[in-house]
Protein backbone atom coordinates (compact mmCIF):
# COMPACT_ATOMS: atom_id res chain seq x y z
CA UNK A 1 0.00 0.00 0.00
CA UNK A 2 1.79 3.43 -0.98
CA UNK A 3 0.78 6.55 0.67
CA UNK A 4 0.03 9.12 -2.57
CA UNK A 5 -2.32 11.49 -0.67
CA UNK A 6 -4.64 12.56 2.51
CA UNK A 7 -7.57 14.91 3.36
CA UNK A 8 -9.73 15.89 6.32
CA UNK A 9 -13.28 14.84 6.50
CA UNK A 10 -16.66 16.37 6.82
CA UNK A 11 -18.38 17.25 10.06
CA UNK A 12 -21.80 15.84 10.57
CA UNK A 13 -24.93 18.19 11.21
CA UNK A 14 -25.59 19.46 14.33
CA UNK A 15 -29.78 20.89 14.60
CA UNK A 16 -27.64 23.84 16.99
CA UNK A 17 -25.41 24.80 14.72
CA UNK A 18 -24.55 28.89 14.07
CA UNK A 19 -24.20 30.45 10.39
CA UNK A 20 -20.66 30.64 10.30
CA UNK A 21 -19.95 27.77 13.37
CA UNK A 22 -17.89 24.73 12.44
CA UNK A 23 -19.85 22.07 12.57
CA UNK A 24 -18.39 19.69 15.83
CA UNK A 25 -16.25 16.60 14.61
CA UNK A 26 -17.28 13.12 16.75
CA UNK A 27 -15.37 12.15 19.09
CA UNK A 28 -13.15 15.26 18.63
CA UNK A 29 -10.06 16.87 16.17
CA UNK A 30 -9.84 15.25 12.68
CA UNK A 31 -6.07 15.72 11.07
CA UNK A 32 -4.61 14.03 8.08
CA UNK A 33 -1.25 14.18 6.24
CA UNK A 34 0.46 13.40 3.12
CA UNK A 35 3.56 11.73 3.57
CA UNK A 36 6.89 13.14 2.52
CA UNK A 37 7.15 9.58 0.29
CA UNK A 38 5.72 6.61 -0.80
CA UNK A 39 5.71 3.75 1.58
CA UNK A 40 4.64 0.53 1.47
CA UNK A 41 2.46 -1.02 3.87
CA UNK A 42 2.76 -4.73 4.30
CA UNK A 43 1.86 -5.47 7.57
CA UNK A 44 0.55 -5.12 10.96
CA UNK A 45 3.78 -3.31 12.35
CA UNK A 46 4.34 -1.19 8.75
CA UNK A 47 0.54 -0.28 9.58
CA UNK A 48 1.70 1.36 12.76
CA UNK A 49 5.11 2.40 11.27
CA UNK A 50 3.63 4.71 8.66
CA UNK A 51 0.74 6.23 11.34
CA UNK A 52 3.05 8.75 13.01
CA UNK A 53 4.13 10.17 9.56
CA UNK A 54 1.33 10.65 7.87
CA UNK A 55 -0.23 12.77 11.19
CA UNK A 56 2.96 14.32 11.62
CA UNK A 57 2.60 13.92 15.34
CA UNK A 58 2.47 10.57 17.81
CA UNK A 59 -1.31 9.71 17.20
CA UNK A 60 -1.16 9.39 20.76
CA UNK A 61 -5.05 8.54 21.98
CA UNK A 62 -6.08 8.48 17.99
CA UNK A 63 -8.57 6.03 15.95
CA UNK A 64 -6.72 6.64 11.90
CA UNK A 65 -9.11 5.19 8.98
CA UNK A 66 -6.93 4.77 5.80
CA UNK A 67 -8.88 4.72 3.07
CA UNK A 68 -7.34 3.02 -0.23
CA UNK A 69 -7.69 3.64 -3.98
CA UNK A 70 -9.26 0.92 -5.74
CA UNK A 71 -6.90 -1.61 -7.67
CA UNK A 72 -3.91 0.48 -6.70
CA UNK A 73 -3.97 0.27 -2.87
CA UNK A 74 -2.40 3.76 -2.81
CA UNK A 75 -3.60 5.35 0.22
CA UNK A 76 -6.64 8.47 -1.15
CA UNK A 77 -7.47 9.55 2.28
CA UNK A 78 -6.78 9.84 5.98
CA UNK A 79 -8.85 10.44 8.85
CA UNK A 80 -7.51 10.79 12.46
CA UNK A 81 -10.17 10.73 15.33
CA UNK A 82 -9.69 11.51 19.14
CA UNK A 83 -11.32 7.84 20.50
CA UNK A 84 -14.14 8.80 22.00
CA UNK A 85 -15.87 8.28 25.70
CA UNK A 86 -17.50 4.71 24.81
CA UNK A 87 -20.07 5.98 27.53
CA UNK A 88 -21.57 8.17 24.64
CA UNK A 89 -22.00 5.31 22.15
CA UNK A 90 -23.84 7.76 19.66
CA UNK A 91 -20.28 9.95 19.61
CA UNK A 92 -19.22 6.59 18.41
CA UNK A 93 -21.89 5.52 16.00
CA UNK A 94 -21.27 9.13 14.69
CA UNK A 95 -17.78 8.84 13.66
CA UNK A 96 -18.27 5.69 11.89
CA UNK A 97 -21.35 6.74 9.52
CA UNK A 98 -19.08 9.69 9.25
CA UNK A 99 -15.97 8.47 8.32
CA UNK A 100 -17.66 5.38 6.41
CA UNK A 101 -19.80 8.31 4.23
CA UNK A 102 -16.61 10.28 3.50
CA UNK A 103 -14.81 7.16 2.37
CA UNK A 104 -18.08 6.42 0.17
CA UNK A 105 -17.86 9.98 -1.40
CA UNK A 106 -14.04 9.48 -2.17
CA UNK A 107 -15.00 6.26 -4.06
CA UNK A 108 -13.12 4.18 -1.54
CA UNK A 109 -13.90 0.66 -1.55
CA UNK A 110 -10.93 -0.84 0.66
CA UNK A 111 -9.86 0.66 4.37
CA UNK A 112 -7.79 -0.11 7.21
CA UNK A 113 -7.42 1.33 10.74
CA UNK A 114 -5.81 1.43 13.96
CA UNK A 115 -7.14 2.47 17.37
CA UNK A 116 -4.71 3.37 20.15
CA UNK A 117 -5.67 2.74 24.03
CA UNK A 118 -7.64 0.63 26.04
CA UNK A 119 -9.86 -2.13 24.69
CA UNK A 120 -13.10 -0.51 26.36
CA UNK A 121 -12.60 2.31 24.18
CA UNK A 122 -11.54 1.68 20.90
CA UNK A 123 -13.08 -1.75 20.35
CA UNK A 124 -16.66 -0.22 20.43
CA UNK A 125 -15.44 2.45 17.41
CA UNK A 126 -13.78 -0.10 15.57
CA UNK A 127 -16.73 -2.82 15.57
CA UNK A 128 -19.00 0.78 14.65
CA UNK A 129 -16.56 0.89 11.78
CA UNK A 130 -16.83 -2.18 10.40
CA UNK A 131 -20.63 -2.95 11.02
CA UNK A 132 -21.42 0.75 8.71
CA UNK A 133 -18.35 -0.01 6.16
CA UNK A 134 -19.73 -3.69 5.40
CA UNK A 135 -23.13 -1.85 5.04
CA UNK A 136 -21.73 0.59 2.32
CA UNK A 137 -19.47 -2.36 0.74
CA UNK A 138 -16.36 -1.40 1.91
CA UNK A 139 -13.61 -3.82 2.77
CA UNK A 140 -12.24 -3.36 6.02
CA UNK A 141 -9.06 -5.24 5.90
CA UNK A 142 -7.57 -4.27 8.90
CA UNK A 143 -8.31 -3.10 12.55
CA UNK A 144 -5.70 -2.90 14.71
CA UNK A 145 -5.65 -1.75 18.51
CA UNK A 146 -2.22 -0.08 19.71
CA UNK A 147 -1.33 0.47 23.71
CA UNK A 148 1.66 -0.04 25.40
CA UNK A 149 3.81 -0.95 23.03
CA UNK A 150 1.84 -4.47 21.72
CA UNK A 151 -1.12 -4.39 19.29
CA UNK A 152 -4.51 -6.55 18.33
CA UNK A 153 -6.03 -7.15 15.53
CA UNK A 154 -9.70 -6.88 15.44
CA UNK A 155 -10.06 -9.11 12.07
CA UNK A 156 -7.35 -11.68 12.21
CA UNK A 157 -8.76 -14.62 15.07
CA UNK A 158 -5.46 -17.21 14.51
CA UNK A 159 -3.81 -17.08 18.44
CA UNK A 160 -0.61 -18.47 16.25
CA UNK A 161 -0.35 -14.97 14.51
CA UNK A 162 -2.48 -13.01 16.93
CA UNK A 163 -2.02 -14.25 20.80
CA UNK A 164 -4.95 -13.13 22.92
CA UNK A 165 -2.08 -11.32 25.27
CA UNK A 166 -0.75 -8.75 21.90
CA UNK A 167 1.89 -8.87 19.88
CA UNK A 168 4.60 -6.60 20.68
CA UNK A 169 5.97 -4.03 18.29
CA UNK A 170 8.85 -1.60 17.64
CA UNK A 171 8.79 0.87 15.21
CA UNK A 172 11.89 3.19 15.86
CA UNK A 173 13.68 1.31 13.54
CA UNK A 174 11.58 0.15 10.77
CA UNK A 175 12.10 0.88 7.39
CA UNK A 176 8.99 3.30 6.60
CA UNK A 177 9.90 4.80 9.73
CA UNK A 178 13.55 5.63 8.82
CA UNK A 179 12.30 6.47 4.97
CA UNK A 180 10.09 8.96 6.42
CA UNK A 181 12.72 10.58 8.69
CA UNK A 182 15.31 10.06 5.76
CA UNK A 183 12.93 12.32 3.44
CA UNK A 184 12.44 15.02 5.90
CA UNK A 185 9.17 14.10 7.21
CA UNK A 186 8.80 15.33 11.37
CA UNK A 187 7.04 13.47 13.85
CA UNK A 188 6.03 15.40 16.80
CA UNK A 189 5.35 14.14 20.05
CA UNK A 190 1.27 14.75 19.76
CA UNK A 191 -0.85 17.40 18.72
CA UNK A 192 -0.38 20.00 21.43
CA UNK A 193 3.36 20.10 20.07
CA UNK A 194 1.95 21.07 16.15
CA UNK A 195 0.09 23.54 17.74
CA UNK A 196 2.85 25.18 19.67
CA UNK A 197 4.74 25.13 16.47
CA UNK A 198 2.19 28.17 15.32
CA UNK A 199 1.70 29.41 18.80
CA UNK A 200 2.30 33.24 19.71
CA UNK A 201 5.64 34.23 20.58
CA UNK A 202 6.31 35.00 23.86
CA UNK A 203 9.01 36.94 25.90
CA UNK A 204 11.27 39.85 24.77
CA UNK A 205 10.17 39.24 21.00
CA UNK A 206 6.51 39.25 21.86
CA UNK A 207 6.59 42.02 23.92
CA UNK A 208 8.49 44.06 21.01
CA UNK A 209 5.97 43.06 18.95
CA UNK A 210 3.34 44.24 20.66
CA UNK A 211 5.04 47.91 20.51
CA UNK A 212 5.86 47.75 17.06
CA UNK A 213 2.57 46.82 16.43
CA UNK A 214 0.68 49.92 18.56
CA UNK A 215 3.81 52.59 16.84
CA UNK A 216 2.84 51.00 13.31
CA UNK A 217 -0.54 51.76 13.67
CA UNK A 218 0.00 55.50 15.24
CA UNK A 219 1.87 55.44 12.35
CA UNK A 220 -0.42 55.01 9.68
CA UNK A 221 -2.39 57.36 11.65
CA UNK A 222 -0.18 60.28 11.48
CA UNK A 223 0.59 59.70 7.72
CA UNK A 224 -3.46 59.82 7.19
CA UNK A 225 -3.79 62.75 9.40
CA UNK A 226 -0.50 64.78 7.20
CA UNK A 227 -2.49 63.97 4.37
CA UNK A 228 -5.67 65.14 5.22
CA UNK A 229 -4.15 68.43 6.09
CA UNK A 230 -2.38 68.41 2.31
CA UNK A 231 -6.17 68.15 1.06
CA UNK A 232 -4.84 64.74 -0.14
CA UNK A 233 -7.79 62.63 1.31
CA UNK A 234 -7.16 59.24 1.73
CA UNK A 235 -9.26 56.75 3.93
CA UNK A 236 -6.72 54.93 6.25
CA UNK A 237 -7.71 51.45 5.60
CA UNK A 238 -6.66 52.29 1.83
CA UNK A 239 -3.80 53.85 2.70
CA UNK A 240 -2.75 50.74 5.10
CA UNK A 241 -3.79 48.45 1.98
CA UNK A 242 -1.32 50.66 -0.23
CA UNK A 243 1.69 50.94 1.85
CA UNK A 244 1.33 47.19 3.00
CA UNK A 245 0.99 45.83 -0.30
CA UNK A 246 4.69 46.45 -1.08
CA UNK A 247 6.01 45.43 1.50
CA UNK A 248 4.09 41.89 2.04
CA UNK A 249 4.86 41.17 -1.74
CA UNK A 250 8.52 41.97 -0.86
CA UNK A 251 8.35 39.64 2.13
CA UNK A 252 6.91 36.76 -0.10
CA UNK A 253 10.06 37.28 -2.26
CA UNK A 254 12.16 37.52 0.47
CA UNK A 255 11.47 33.80 1.83
CA UNK A 256 11.44 32.38 -1.97
CA UNK A 257 14.74 33.48 -2.07
CA UNK A 258 15.70 31.27 1.30
CA UNK A 259 15.82 35.08 2.90
CA UNK A 260 13.29 35.89 5.52
CA UNK A 261 12.08 39.61 7.11
CA UNK A 262 13.93 41.21 9.95
CA UNK A 263 11.55 41.00 13.25
CA UNK A 264 11.27 44.78 13.30
CA UNK A 265 9.20 44.60 10.30
CA UNK A 266 7.37 41.86 10.92
CA UNK A 267 4.61 43.90 12.42
CA UNK A 268 4.14 46.40 9.67
CA UNK A 269 3.37 42.71 7.90
CA UNK A 270 0.85 41.56 10.35
CA UNK A 271 -1.01 45.16 10.22
CA UNK A 272 -1.16 45.50 6.57
CA UNK A 273 -2.39 41.85 6.38
CA UNK A 274 -5.17 43.04 8.54
CA UNK A 275 -6.55 44.85 5.00
CA UNK A 276 -8.51 42.21 2.98
CA UNK A 277 -6.80 43.39 -0.32
CA UNK A 278 -3.73 42.53 1.13
CA UNK A 279 -4.32 39.62 2.48
CA UNK A 280 -6.17 38.69 -0.91
CA UNK A 281 -2.64 39.76 -3.11
CA UNK A 282 -0.50 37.75 -0.90
CA UNK A 283 -3.20 34.46 -1.21
CA UNK A 284 -3.22 34.53 -5.39
CA UNK A 285 0.42 34.23 -5.40
CA UNK A 286 0.70 31.31 -2.96
CA UNK A 287 2.03 28.81 -5.88
CA UNK A 288 2.22 25.38 -5.03
CA UNK A 289 5.98 25.79 -6.48
CA UNK A 290 7.06 27.47 -3.76
CA UNK A 291 5.17 25.77 -0.25
CA UNK A 292 7.79 25.26 1.47
CA UNK A 293 9.28 29.22 1.76
CA UNK A 294 5.75 30.35 2.22
CA UNK A 295 5.07 27.62 5.04
CA UNK A 296 7.95 29.86 6.53
CA UNK A 297 6.58 32.94 5.88
CA UNK A 298 3.23 31.95 7.52
CA UNK A 299 4.39 30.08 10.29
CA UNK A 300 6.73 32.94 11.17
CA UNK A 301 4.32 35.78 11.09
CA UNK A 302 1.48 33.36 12.87
CA UNK A 303 4.07 33.22 15.75
CA UNK A 304 4.57 37.22 15.64
CA UNK A 305 1.24 38.45 14.97
CA UNK A 306 -0.49 40.07 18.20
CA UNK A 307 -4.20 39.73 19.46
CA UNK A 308 -6.22 41.22 16.59
CA UNK A 309 -3.54 40.12 13.78
CA UNK A 310 -3.41 36.94 14.08
CA UNK A 311 -6.46 35.59 11.53
CA UNK A 312 -4.88 36.91 8.10
CA UNK A 313 -1.75 35.32 8.61
CA UNK A 314 -2.96 32.28 10.43
CA UNK A 315 -5.54 31.22 7.55
CA UNK A 316 -2.58 31.64 5.04
CA UNK A 317 -0.65 29.39 6.78
CA UNK A 318 -3.86 26.90 6.72
CA UNK A 319 -4.34 27.66 3.04
CA UNK A 320 -0.70 26.51 2.15
CA UNK A 321 -0.53 24.06 4.68
CA UNK A 322 -3.57 22.27 2.56
CA UNK A 323 -1.50 22.52 -0.43
CA UNK A 324 0.74 20.42 0.77
CA UNK A 325 -1.71 18.08 2.46
CA UNK A 326 -1.15 18.75 5.66
CA UNK A 327 -4.28 18.65 6.98
CA UNK A 328 -3.28 18.63 11.06
CA UNK A 329 -0.97 21.61 10.30
CA UNK A 330 -4.04 23.43 8.69
CA UNK A 331 -6.07 22.78 11.42
CA UNK A 332 -4.44 24.23 13.92
CA UNK A 333 -3.83 27.46 11.73
CA UNK A 334 -7.01 27.58 12.01
CA UNK A 335 -7.52 27.38 15.55
CA UNK A 336 -5.57 30.07 15.86
CA UNK A 337 -7.42 32.26 13.14
CA UNK A 338 -10.73 31.60 15.09
CA UNK A 339 -9.69 32.21 17.87
CA UNK A 340 -8.40 35.60 16.91
CA UNK A 341 -11.42 36.22 14.77
CA UNK A 342 -14.12 33.54 15.45
CA UNK A 343 -16.00 35.65 12.15
CA UNK A 344 -12.72 35.64 9.63
CA UNK A 345 -14.64 34.79 6.80
CA UNK A 346 -11.28 33.10 5.00
CA UNK A 347 -10.56 30.99 7.82
CA UNK A 348 -14.24 29.60 8.06
CA UNK A 349 -14.07 28.92 4.35
CA UNK A 350 -11.41 26.68 4.53
CA UNK A 351 -12.38 24.69 7.37
CA UNK A 352 -15.44 24.23 5.33
CA UNK A 353 -13.06 23.09 3.01
CA UNK A 354 -11.17 20.83 4.97
CA UNK A 355 -14.24 19.65 6.99
CA UNK A 356 -15.61 18.71 3.68
CA UNK A 357 -12.87 16.45 2.68
CA UNK A 358 -11.40 18.50 -0.18
CA UNK A 359 -8.12 17.07 -1.27
CA UNK A 360 -5.11 19.31 -1.46
CA UNK A 361 -5.92 19.28 -5.09
CA UNK A 362 -8.56 21.36 -4.50
CA UNK A 363 -6.93 23.91 -2.58
CA UNK A 364 -6.52 26.76 -5.74
CA UNK A 365 -5.47 30.05 -5.93
CA UNK A 366 -8.95 31.73 -6.06
CA UNK A 367 -7.50 34.64 -8.58
CA UNK A 368 -4.65 35.03 -10.58
CA UNK A 369 -2.61 38.13 -8.54
CA UNK A 370 -3.44 40.63 -11.90
CA UNK A 371 -7.20 39.92 -11.58
CA UNK A 372 -7.28 40.65 -7.73
CA UNK A 373 -5.53 43.98 -8.34
CA UNK A 374 -8.29 44.68 -10.82
CA UNK A 375 -11.26 43.78 -8.79
CA UNK A 376 -9.91 46.32 -6.10
CA UNK A 377 -9.17 48.65 -8.15
CA UNK A 378 -12.58 49.08 -9.87
CA UNK A 379 -14.08 48.92 -6.85
CA UNK A 380 -12.43 51.70 -5.09
CA UNK A 381 -12.95 53.70 -8.35
CA UNK A 382 -16.32 53.27 -7.79
CA UNK A 383 -15.93 53.94 -4.54
CA UNK A 384 -14.42 57.02 -5.64
CA UNK A 385 -16.86 57.77 -8.31
CA UNK A 386 -20.01 57.73 -5.54
CA UNK A 387 -18.29 60.11 -3.20
CA UNK A 388 -17.54 62.70 -6.14
CA UNK A 389 -20.87 62.06 -6.78
CA UNK A 390 -22.31 63.50 -3.46
CA UNK A 391 -23.04 67.28 -3.49
CA UNK A 392 -21.23 69.20 -1.30
CA UNK A 393 -23.54 70.21 1.47
CA UNK A 394 -24.88 66.48 1.89
CA UNK A 395 -20.88 65.12 2.14
CA UNK A 396 -20.69 67.81 5.10
CA UNK A 397 -23.60 66.21 6.44
CA UNK A 398 -22.56 62.72 6.36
Amino acid sequence: MTPNGTTTSARPQHPRRRPGQAQPVPGGTLDARIPPLRVRIGSPTSLLAVIPGLLGFDPGHSFVVIGTEPGTAHVRITLRYNVPDPRHPRVVDALARHAVGLLTAQGVTSAVAAGYGADAAVSPVAAALREHASAAGIAVTEVLRADNGRYWSYICRDPECCPPEGTPFDIADHPAARALRAAGGRVLADRDALAASVAATGGPQGAAMRRATRQYLAQAVRCATRLDHADMHVALPRLTATLGRVAVLGAIERYRAADAVPAEDAAWLTVALGQVRVRDEAWARMDPGHQGAHLRLWTDLTRLARPGFVAAPASLLAFVAWQAGDGALANVALDRALADNARYSMALLLREALDSGAPPSMARLPMTPEEVEAAYDAAEAAEDAAEAAVPAGEAGRK
